[in-house]
């Protein structure tokens, strides 16, 4: 079986410029038919520098690709882009000196996952963890609501959560949970240096042992109105303060 046995169509103009950039296989593009303004002049000279091929097709062939999306005019069919194991964790932590990971608990929510990994790519995070069962996977939807971000930042599935944070510990990194009832704030905990930051699904929040395994618990400081927040915004929180206290955001 070839990689055009599995093509994946990839929509939407950031999710498009970062499958190529990225180095992923890139077969076509195809373009809203007599779209000619300067974010499609920038899409189709990165394709031509890469050699990709460009065709300008209605706006019916894009629907078909990528059916309740919005694409925006803009669809890329590339190689397919799968989750890494455990073994492309050991990779990432021997290959980086002070790891920035985002470990999510069971969201399933392919939105939620999505945008988690685009405040992780944002945010410059080395991997998103999540675990292989009971937990959303990479598909169209999260590749769109990413924004690019599933081609930017690995995500890492593991078949035993606890036991990949009790190695990455083994390791050296500082593994910190979220949890409304934790004593202290999370910018008042260090988050600097190698770091595991690790969010609950939605709903439940962390799982009972998933919390036990943590170093530390930390809560997002609320102040009213609501009791909590959507993951993904949550982990954008997290992600930025962790930035900050490193000293490598523009925030001050």
């Amino acid at each position: 079986m070839t990689d055009r046995d599995q093509i994946v169509p990839v929509g939407g103009w950031h999710a498009v410029i970062a499958a190529m950039r990225s180095g992923r296989r890139v077969f076509e593009l195809w373009l809203l038919q007599d779209r000619d303004d300067a974010r499609a002049r920038e899409v189709t000279g990165l394709a031509t520098d890469l050699g990709v091929v460009c065709r300008q097709v209605p706006r019916a062939e894009l629907d078909a690709r990528l059916p309740g999306i919005n694409h925006q005019g803009c669809v890329a069919l590339c190689a397919p882009l799968a989750a890494l194991g455990e073994a492309g964790l050991d990779d990432i932590l021997s290959a980086v000196a002070s790891p920035l990971l985002l470990v999510l608990d069971g969201v399933q929510d392919p939105h939620n996952l999505g945008a988690c990994l685009r405040s992780a790519a944002a945010a410059g995070a080395d991997a998103v963890i999540t675990p292989r069962d009971r937990a959303a996977g990479l598909s169209t939807v999260v590749r769109k609501t990413a924004a690019g971000g599933a081609d930017c930042v690995p995500l890492i599935q593991v078949t035993n959560l606890a036991r990949t944070l009790r190695n990455l510990q083994a390791t050296g990194v500082w593994v910190v949970g979220t949890a409304a009832e934790a004593p202290r704030s999370i910018h008042e905990t260090p988050l600097t240096g190698p770091l595991a930051l690790v969010l609950g699904g939605e709903g439940g929040g962390l799982r009972r042992l998933t919390a036990r395994t943590c170093d530390h618990l930390a809560a997002i400081p609320m102040a009213g109105g609501v009791a909590s927040l959507n993951v993904s915004v949550a982990a954008g929180i997290c992600l930025f303060e962790a930035l900050r206290q490193r000293g490598t955001s523009d925030m001050s």
